[in-house]
């Protein structure tokens, strides 16, 4: 019982070293310090608030879990994350998962009203099989222009959503404050958020909201990769059956 309660410390110990190198535990300016983060800073320095790594690193163990039962059921995960820190991180990662995700901008009703957004990735699809079969050559080269245009368009908003045949399952958000359209759909449409957010976020609504820097590259990494492989862990945990 002492050697596994000692393996965990050991473990949380390395997380809570590797969240410091990434420059996790930069919060905002207290000014800027949010009432419901207040429990998890640690001190302020030069009127920065600095986050208290340790309760970051419970907060993030819990997030994973909740992951990684994502991961063993096969479920869907929308990853968020549209400012310019976090889009190729978003990109990358979700990619990586072969999941949805949204880096350019969020698109109101995205969950409050897929049904429409639905018709858009639809549309954007039977563009891409056309073009694939050589489909638009039937039209005139003034009609490709326009048509190349709107394809421009579509592709930028909702290429990432390519293949979303329904609401995904849950939300894996970068920055909540910033995507706090997205943040409140989810919400309302009863989809659990995971959310990595700093001291200036209200995590008040957040499932599983995850307390550190989302504003610098290396961080915003540390935490992306973390809920990645935690939802890789899951599907490994599932036992293949046998043919």
């Amino acid at each position: 019982m002492q050697k596994t309660d000692m393996k965990k410390d050991s473990a949380s110990a390395d997380v809570v070293e590797q969240m410091f190198k990434a420059g996790a535990h930069y919060g905002y300016g207290k000014t800027r310090r949010h009432p419901s983060v207040s429990s998890f800073i640690y001190a302020t320095k030069n009127k920065t608030d600095i986050i208290d790594l340790e309760k970051t690193s419970v907060l993030l163990s819990k997030a994973e879990e909740s992951v990684k039962q994502l991961g063993a059921e096969n479920k869907t995960i929308l990853f968020v994350g549209t400012k310019p820190e976090a889009k190729e991180i978003t990109r990358s990662v979700a990619m990586s998962l072969n999941m949805p995700f949204v880096a350019e901008r969020w698109i109101g009703g995205t969950l409050s009203n897929f049904t429409e957004i639905k018709k858009r990735i639809a549309e954007l699809e039977n563009y891409h099989k056309e073009n694939v079969a050589g489909g638009l050559d039937k039209y005139t080269k003034k009609e490709r222009v326009v048509m190349a245009k709107k394809i421009e368009k579509l592709s930028k908003y909702y290429s990432g959503l390519l293949g979303l045949k329904k609401a995904p399952d849950a939300l894996f958000i970068i920055d909540a404050k910033a995507e706090h359209i997205a943040a409140t759909e989810a919400r309302k449409s009863g989809v659990p958020v995971i959310s990595l957010v700093n001291s200036d976020s209200n995590i008040k609504g957040i499932n599983y909201p995850v307390v550190g820097n989302d504003s610098s590259i290396p961080s915003i990494k540390f935490f992306a990769f973390a809920i990645a492989n935690a939802y890789k862990k899951g599907q490994l945990s599932v036992p293949t059956k046998e043919s």
